[in-house]
Parts: structure tokens; sequence; C-alpha cells
């Protein structure tokens, strides 16, 4: 089964398409667990204990485990392995070096931690992602136009009459011989993820930019679906995990993730029946 059938598959099954980002920041964290490694494990278990039936997968920027020095990684293997088998664990990563590196972060990433997918970075080129497309049951998201402010100084300059981020998304569409590609496309970009959707109508997109970053989710759902209100991997992250920081947060990032996923239901319905 290709990735793009295994998410679709995931997707159904959960009837949800939140992906929940557990970018855990020992700073923000509920008091009375600390701050060190252990307690960013702790929070990340309970998240996922309390949330694993509401979302179709974990996004786990690897900046925030890199951060926490050598005990970084094994809370990052220990997150990975609490997430059940059944739902998509995403390396937000944003790799992308020669095809030498490459091949090292491929493997790092998707054999020895078994990400079920990863982001990358296209900018060097075909050979930077093809150790990556080579894993031919993960999945790889590229960088297309992400949600920052700073994504118009290099992602809309024009290549001829087309902008730059156009060009990644055709590259993606001509490379997907494996059908485990996907774009990353900010929810802060609405018009844009509409013509992208319009341009591959039935890859994976990874959308980041709710919440915090002023994303609009009706606009992300009506836009970033596929025809049957699937495959937009719909990522949300410090507005559910960082509800509360009472001793019962967990209770919290379980009703913010539901009425998340709910409003996404909503939506689905009204475009898409159902």
């Amino acid at each position: 089964m290709s990735f793009t059938e295994s998410l679709r598959k995931i997707q159904e099954e959960q009837n949800s398409l939140l992906c929940i980002g557990l970018d855990s920041d020992p700073d923000l964290l509920p008091t009375h667990l600390g701050k060190t490694p252990e307690s960013v494990l702790e929070f990340n278990n309970q998240v996922i204990e309390a949330t694993k039936d509401l979302v179709c997968g974990y996004k786990l920027n690897l900046a925030f485990y890199e951060a926490l020095g050598s005990e970084g990684w094994k809370v990052l293997e220990s997150t990975i392995s609490s997430v059940p088998a059944t739902l998509l664990v995403i390396g937000d990563a944003k790799r992308g070096d020669i095809g030498n590196t490459a091949e090292r972060y491929a493997s790092a990433l998707l054999a020895d931690l078994k990400f079920g997918a990863v982001t990358v970075n296209p900018y060097m080129g075909y050979d930077s992602i093809e150790p990556f497309i080579k894993y031919r049951e993960r999945g790889v998201f590229l960088l297309a136009l992400t949600s920052n402010q700073g994504s118009k100084d290099f992602q809309r300059l024009k290549v001829g009459q087309t902008p730059f981020y156009e060009k990644i998304v055709v590259a993606a569409k001509k490379w997907n011989s494996n059908n485990n590609l996907g774009l990353v496309v900010g929810a802060t970009h609405p018009r844009e993820l509409k013509k992208i959707r319009s341009m591959v109508p039935t890859i994976p997109l990874l959308i980041p930019g709710i919440g915090k970053q002023g994303g609009d989710l009706r606009s992300v759902v009506r836009y970033g679906c596929d025809r049957k209100g699937l495959m937009a991997v719909i990522n949300v992250g410090r507005s559910i995990i960082y509800t509360s920081r009472e001793t019962d947060f967990a209770a919290a990032v379980r009703k913010e993730a539901m009425a998340v996923r709910d409003e996404i239901r909503m939506y689905q319905a009204e475009f898409f029946g159902g």
C-alpha cells in the first residue's frame, strides 16, 4: 500500500483530518510537570492518550527535541513509540542537502526513528529528496508555500510568469512515481491553497497555520481537501496543547482537540456531504 493510500485509510477510519503538533516547549508545560526532558515526555504521553481517538496523526518538530540535548533523541523515540501504530507520525525536520547527506537524513528519520512521513526542503533539487522518496511506504512532504510571514521573500518570486512555489508543485507531481509525495501549504494562504489543490487534485497536503498563526479552518477544509473531503492533514499545535497549564491539562487538551475535530467535520459535511 502506498503512503497516499495508507493516509486515506487512516483518515477514513479515524474520521478525522486533525493532526496535533507536539512542539513541546519545556517553558510552556503545565507547571507541576517541571521543565526537564522527562517532563516533555510525560506531557507528550498524556496528550497522546487524551487525543489518540480524535486525530489522524501527530507532527513532531525535531527542533524542540534537539534543543533538549542528548536526552532529546530518547524523548523523541519514546514519544513516537507512544503513538498507536494505526496513526501517522510526521517528523517535521525540513531536511534538505546533497545526495549522500540526504541518504543519512532519510535513514535516520525513516529507517531508525520510523517516522511515517517527513518534511523536506526541495530547494536543492531532486537529488536532495530522492533518498526520502525511495522509502515507498513513507510520506515526503515538500515545502511549497509555508505559513510564516517570510514565505513571501522567496516562495512567491516569479520564475518567468510563474511563482516559485508553483514550480515546486509541478515538480512534486512529476516526481511522485511512488505515490508518496505531498506538499506543505500554509493555512494563511487560502487563495493559493485553492490553486495548488487544483494543480494536484489527489496528493496529500500538510496544512499548518491554524490557530496562533491565524489560518481560517473553514477555508482550509474547503480548498485543501480532495473531492472526497480527505487528503488534507490539518495541523494544529499550540492552540490545542497549551490550552491549560493546570493538573487537569489533558482533559482540557482533549476538549479543545474534539472541538477542532468536530468543526472540521462540520465543514466537510458542508462542502463534501456526508
